[in-house]
């Protein structure tokens, strides 16, 4: 056996030695790469992936778990497992959970020590059923014994478990495990699990505060729905889809009528809830067309992407969406024009003229005061009279929206 200080000597650039984690520069430089490692994620799932393979590599673990305590469902929910995976696991389950009541030392045992005037520490469960807990020698948590079927089914000798705090409270855990025959996790190991899990828990709020950054970056803020820079990236990515393989590519412009009039007679109070209201509407309706996205460009102005489903179905749901806006107890119903690639409005080179085409549809219903959407290209082709006012000069009356310098 190598003493400690013969150990240290020998840390590898991974922090590890003989299979076991390298003395307190290695763990040290195991902690920082596992923050930066989460950091350098793009994705919330990215990063979650980074945290359990880092926490997997600093304890030696051949498997290691990352899993959300979902209060609502009374679940654990796995987010990712990384390492060797057994029957029924996979890195990114689709919906691998485990009720609370079979593992209750997230919702029990944690507090329990809170409670006490302590701090959330990791423990160890082993195949043969006996745990270290956050003192030398406590029992194993109330309720483990679940955890150590689960290793015994699974083949795997022992594990340590680190509660995730977040905004103080259990967010969830790290599990991280070892094959049956390899050495058992010690109580430094679960004090080193604590650290990591603390760690993983800074690195979850930096990825929550990009994302909501992110989120209110593409959000209308009265609505919820999307706003066009949204559309603008969304519709960028569906037309090169189309030009690849020709998936059919539908927008909807909606202009929502009356909403002046209301403004000026009930003030714009109540004009925002009728905003919020059709906003509400629209989304219903495009959940009738699997992937679509709505948004809200602007003022009275709206829209509804779709992406793959035919233009007769884009018809059917825009249909919908301007009979029940009729029936709003606000308002004067809705004007929508609908540009599709399944309909010969002719070659569709960028977004600026799908939205011109749209657009200019949108331009004619509320002209006419249509009841219906007015669909592009399906009134004569390419003599259709929605595709010929699109093509007239920029400073044509459907040339109301700024496009950004789109080409």
């Amino acid at each position: 056996m190598h003493g400690r200080e013969e150990c240290e000597a020998v840390v590898t650039d991974n922090g590890e030695i003989g299979g076991r984690p390298g003395g307190v520069d290695g763990r040290l430089r195991a902690v920082v790469r596992l923050a930066q490692e989460m950091a350098a994620a793009h994705t919330p799932q990215e990063s979650m992936g980074a945290a359990a393979e880092a926490a997997r590599r600093a304890l030696d673990g051949s498997f290691a778990a990352i899993s959300m305590w979902e209060r609502e469902r009374g679940r654990l929910r796995v987010l990712v497992n990384v390492g060797e995976l057994m029957a029924g696991e996979e890195r990114l389950p689709d919906d691998e959970s485990y009720p609370v009541h079979d593992f209750p030392e997230i919702a029990e045992f944690v507090h329990e020590h809170w409670a006490a005037g302590g701090e959330p520490h990791a423990w160890v469960e082993t195949a043969e059923g006996v745990g270290t807990g956050v003192g030398v020698g406590s029992a194993p948590p109330s309720g483990s014994w679940g955890r150590v079927a689960a290793l015994r089914r699974r083949g795997r000798g022992s594990c340590v478990v680190a509660p995730i705090v977040l905004h103080g409270r259990a967010w969830g855990e790290l599990y991280v495990a070892r094959a049956a025959g390899r050495p058992v996790f010690d109580r430094d190991d679960a004090d080193f699990a604590t650290v990591l899990a603390s760690v993983t828990a800074a690195g979850l709020a930096q990825t929550e505060r990009l994302e909501e950054a992110r989120r209110l970056a593409f959000t209308d803020p009265l609505t919820g729905l999307g706003n066009r820079r949204a559309v603008d990236i969304r519709l960028d990515e569906a037309l090169e889809a189309h030009h690849t393989d020709g998936t059919v590519v539908s927008l909807v412009v909606c202009d929502l009528n009356g909403l002046k009039r209301v403004n000026d007679t009930l003030g714009h109070a109540v004009g925002d809830r009728l905003l919020e209201r059709f906003g509400s509407l629209l989304s219903i309706c495009g959940a009738m067309l699997p992937g679509a996205l709505v948004a809200r460009l602007g003022g009275d102005e709206f829209c509804l992407l779709g992406v793959g489903p035919p233009a007769d179905e884009v018809v059917r749901v825009a249909d919908e969406l301007c009979r029940r806006a009729a029936e709003l107890e606000l308002g004067e119903g809705v004007a929508c024009g609908i540009a599709s690639t399944g309909d010969p409005i002719g070659p569709v080179p960028s977004a600026r003229r799908l939205f011109r085409l749209a657009d200019a549809a949108q331009y004619r219903a509320k002209a006419a005061r249509s009841l219906k959407p007015v669909v592009a290209g399906r009134d004569g082709g390419a003599e259709d009279a929605v595709i010929r006012l699109a093509d007239t000069s920029p400073a044509h009356p459907p040339e109301r929206r700024r496009f950004r310098g789109r080409r």
